[in-house]
This record gives C-alpha cells, sequence and structure tokens, in this order.
C-alpha cells in the first residue's frame, strides 16, 4: 500500500470559524477539498509522526467517508495510531473526554454542530488539541496560512476499514482502534453524578422527554438515561443518528424542536424536557410548561451544581461568552466567586479551565460545560439538572422561581437575521460601530445609552488578545444590546441582536420575554438602522 505525494493547489476560503472550517457538503466533496484541509491541519499543528488521534463526528452524510480520507492521510503522515468512534460516530464532548482519557495528542470532529446535514447541507471539520479542546486562534491562524501555499499532501492507498466492527487494524504502521463511542463517556457522567438518586427520582414516576433529534446523542441517551438510570422506554425520541438528522434543523431551540415544546406546554406534559443538537455539545431545557433561556439555566447551574458529587466542593470561578445574559455573573456575586467575560467559541474557555480558574463555564446558544472536558457538553448539563431537580424535590419551574426572586430576572432573546447579503451585513455593522463613541448619554425609545464599544477580550492566563468580538450597547437599568456577525454558518451572513433586560421587581418576574424586552428590542433596531441597511423587518428565527 503505497504513500502517494498528490499534487494540489491552494484552494480559497478555508479559513477556520469560531468551530473548524463549516461549507456545504459538496465543497468538501469536490476534488482535494477535504484533503487539501486535513493536510494543512497536520503541518499546522506541527505535524502528526508518532502522534495518536482520536477521529469521529455526528454521522451526517459523508462523515464516513471523510474519515477513510482523514485515517489514509493520518498513516500516510506517520500518525502511530487512530482511535475512531464506532460507527464512526462520537459526539463533541466524548471526543474531547476521549482525547484527555487515552493522553491523545489530539482530534479531528467531523461535524457542523447544529446545521442540517445532507448532500445539500452542510458539512464541518475542526481539531481539538491534546487539552480535548477546540484549536487556539493561534493555530487556526496557523492552519489557515497554510491552506494558502499548499502544494501537495500525502495519502496512502489502502483499502476502507470496516468502521462497524469493534477492534484493530493497520493502515502502513499506523494502529486502528475502533472504540465504543458511548462506554468512557458514560463512565464520566456517572463519577460527576449521584445515579442511585436520578434512578431513585425515575422510580418515584419523575417523566422526561428527550429529543436526540435525530443525531448522536441518541445512542448516549438510550443508555445512560433509559439504561443505566431506569427511565421509561421512549423517555428517547429520534434517537437514532440519521446522516440527514430525519430531513430537520439539529438545534435545540424552540423553532427545531418545535414537537418537544408543544409537548411540554401541552396538558400532559413530562416533568422534564430537553433536546440536544448534532454533535451533542448543545442542550435545550424545558419544564412543564416552561422554556429555561441557556442563560438562565447557566446561572441556575452555578447556584446549585454543588447539590452533584462531583462538585460538591464549590466553584473555582464562572465563565460566559460575552452576548450571554449576565445572570450568572450575579449568582457568582453571592457566591464570591470569579465570572469572566470572554468572546465567543469554546476554545476561549480552555486557557481559564486549564490554568484552574473557572470550573463551569456556558453561552447563549445553549452550550454549556465543566472542567470534565474541554467542551460544552448537552448531556452532562441535562444529567446535572436531573441530579438538582433529586436533590431538591423542586419542579423545574419552582427552581426558575426561586432564582429569579433570589438574584432578580435577566430576562433575554437573540434575534438571527439568516442568509443576509454578506456585504449588507457588514455595512450594518459598520454603521453601528461608526456611531459608538457618540452615543454614550443619550437616550432611545426611553433608554438612556451607559457605555458602548467593540468587546476585545485580554486572556488572563497567555496575555493573549481578541479584539472585534461583537458590538456592545449598555443601557442604564439593568437593560443592554449586542450585535454581532455570527461564524457558524455556511452561506451568506447572520446577524445576531442579543437583547437583555434586568427586572428586579418582585411583581414583573413573570413577563413575556419579548414584552419585556420591546423598548430594547426598538433601540438596537434603531441604532443598528438595520432595516433600511437591509430590507429585514423581522428576524428569521427568535430564541
Amino acid at each position: 500500500m503505497p504513500i502517494q505525494m498528490v499534487r494540489t493547489n491552494p484552494i480559497e476560503g478555508q479559513k477556520p470559524g469560531t468551530s473548524g472550517l463549516r461549507k456545504k457538503t459538496a465543497v468538501f466533496m469536490r476534488p482535494h477539498y477535504l484533503e487539501n484541509y486535513v493536510q494543512s491541519t497536520f503541518d499546522g499543528i506541527g505535524g502528526v509522526e508518532g502522534k495518536t488521534l482520536v477521529v469521529g463526528g455526528d454521522g451526517r452524510y459523508f462523515n464516513d467517508r471523510a474519515i477513510q480520507v482523514i485515517l489514509r492521510m493520518a498513516a500516510a503522515n506517520g500518525a502511530a495510531k487512530c482511535i475512531v468512534g464506532q460507527g464512526g460516530l462520537l459526539s463533541t464532548p466524548a471526543t474531547s473526554n476521549l482525547i484527555r482519557q487515552r493522553g491523545a495528542d489530539g482530534g479531528l470532529i467531523l461535524s457542523a454542530s447544529h446545521n442540517p446535514g445532507g448532500p445539500e447541507a452542510d458539512f464541518g471539520l475542526k481539531y481539538n488539541g491534546e487539552n480535548g479542546g477546540p484549536a487556539t486562534e493561534t493555530m487556526t491562524d496557523k492552519i489557515f496560512a497554510i491552506t494558502k501555499k499548499l502544494t501537495d499532501y500525502k495519502i496512502a492507498a489502502a483499502s476502507d476499514i470496516d468502521l462497524d466492527v469493534i477492534g484493530t487494524s493497520k493502515i502502513e504502521g499506523m494502529e486502528i482502534e475502533i472504540a465504543d463511542p458511548v462506554t468512557d463517556y458514560a463512565t464520566l457522567m456517572k463519577s460527576l453524578f449521584d445515579f442511585d438518586k436520578i434512578r431513585a427520582l425515575f422510580a418515584d414516576g419523575f417523566t422526561v422527554r428527550f429529543d436526540a433529534m435525530h443525531a448522536v446523542t441518541g445512542p448516549y441517551a438510550h443508555a445512560i438515561l433509559e439504561g443505566m438510570l431506569g427511565a421509561a422506554k421512549g423517555t428517547v425520541v429520534n434517537g437514532v443518528p440519521s446522516p440527514d438528522f430525519g430531513g430537520g434543523h439539529p438545534d435545540p431551540n424552540p423553532i427545531w424542536a418545535k414537537d418537544l415544546m408543544d409537548k411540554m406546554h401541552g396538558p400532559v406534559a413530562p416533568d422534564f424536557g430537553a433536546a440536544s443538537d448534532g454533535d451533542g455539545d448543545r442542550i435545550m431545557i424545558l419544564g412543564r410548561g416552561i422554556y429555561v433561556t441557556p442563560s438562565d439555566g447557566l446561572a441556575v447551574l452555578a447556584a446549585k451544581a454543588h447539590l452533584a458529587p462531583g462538585y460538591k466542593g464549590g466553584l473555582a470561578g464562572v465563565a460566559r461568552s460575552m452576548p450571554t445574559s449576565r445572570a450568572v455573573d450575579r449568582v457568582a456575586d453571592v457566591l464570591g466567586i470569579s465570572c469572566f467575560e470572554t468572546p465567543t467559541g469554546w476554545k476561549f474557555f480552555g486557557n481559564l479551565l486549564d490554568a484552574g480558574k473557572v470550573t463551569l463555564c456556558g453561552e447563549e446558544s445553549a452550550g454549556a460545560g465543566s472542567d470534565h472536558v474541554r467542551e460544552k457538553d448537552g448531556l452532562w448539563a441535562l444529567l446535572l439538572w436531573l441530579n438538582i431537580l433529586a436533590e431538591t424535590q423542586q419542579s423545574v419551574a419552582e427552581i426558575m422561581a426561586d432564582l429569579w426572586s433570589t438574584y432578580g430576572r435577566c430576562y433575554y432573546s437573540r434575534h438571527d437575521y439568516e442568509n443576509v447579503d454578506s456585504d449588507k451585513a457588514n455595512a450594518v455593522m459598520d454603521g453601528l460601530r461608526a456611531k459608538l463613541p457618540s452615543l454614550i448619554g443619550t437616550t432611545v425609545y426611553g433608554l438612556t445609552v451607559e457605555a458602548a464599544d467593540e468587546f476585545a477580550y485580554d486572556d488572563p492566563v497567555d496575555g493573549s488578545r481578541s479584539t472585534g468580538q461583537g458590538l456592545r450597547i449598555v443601557f442604564k437599568a439593568g437593560a443592554r444590546a449586542v450585535l454581532r456577525l455570527s461564524g457558524t454558518g455556511t452561506e451568506g451572513a447572520t446577524i445576531r441582536i442579543y437583547l437583555e433586560q434586568l427586572e428586579k421587581d418582585a411583581e414583573k418576574l413573570d413577563l413575556l420575554p419579548q414584552d419585556a424586552l420591546a423598548d430594547v428590542c426598538k433601540a438596537a433596531m434603531h441604532l443598528s438602522d438595520l432595516v433600511t441597511q437591509t430590507g429585514r423587518s423581522k428576524p428569521d428565527v427568535i430564541t
């Protein structure tokens, strides 16, 4: 099986975003496209000779074929071993855990996360380092630089590996281990949570509906919830991974998980509901008749994490992405621990976790995690919620009422304007950016601007600086609007507007969020001039 050196040319646009490179599946399937990016990744991390890599993905279309290419290229580049999830499946948090548990040098995750899958939809690939976390900006900059000058790549002429059979085989001198994707992860979860108490909760009649959205968390949820914890069969729905996610959109929000929303707000609702995304790192949490925003969910986990065995010693600190609401800040202040504000992208939490500065972190796009891995982790968050519910014997609604009465309620919403022409989207951002210095002290729709800036982050661990991370407008009386362009789409641009309003009046803690945020929304739309610039009068998605 000779190693081939294939001549190629640089391919434009292979710049990794906040979570690797995401493009249309058809783009990744073009001649040399995947190979160029994989070789650039190998070269950008200093080569893979003698290294051990973990490889897996969310099962979307082209996942299995791409893994075969990656394995042949890893062998040709001298890797010592690749550990691959059975069937090519590994959730993103399970990959992070496997890298850490096995002492691997890094891993390749094939996923476009919450984006749809299929031949006409999206595909993605990202590299995670030896700590199990996403590649740093320095590393992704190196990878991108190499994509612009790559002239050849190495690949072994080898037959396909059977990804469905657990065991070992070889390509050239490289060992390939096909591993159960669930076992190691489930063992980690059992070490963090009181499975006996959660099992007793189910035995007492507590009901759960978990929608795996035809994505990678299905096997994990079946094994842990219905197997280890004794939840009733049928608790997990849409639990078989599908290359096109059952024709749906694996984004766990009230729009794309509408069936679950309807069930949880219906006349015979379960006690607890949740939905996860394509690669298993995001989670939507619901109670009977109540939706928990990710920002509020992070605050609850920070306030109650000590009830789970893995966190009984308390938290070293917490961190949130800048657009996430400041609810967790208020919890951290009462707990007397640090709260760090970072740019969007899980890689920014890695240094804080590695340095022991934080234990818990999260972002508004349904991602939360802790120092058990270096990725956000949907099932981990679900299990922590179940542990809290088992200990408190409260409902989700009661836990939320306690949070708001104790810390005040940060009403919060995100408005997404999708597939906006890139030039128009940039015009919105450039126009508002130019206005920022003159906004302080002005009043818009009854809200007075207290601060306005473009967020930049100075990493307290390595001193690196990240600029251009979103435009912030802070109003007096606890209101805030944030605008940024998303880095997770594959077409045009997505403008995201994040709205927040703190309410401490006990008589106003049960308002409809969009009503509570109405003035903040009007102020943000007026200041950004979004309607005029884009022609869009309403968002595509509100969460």
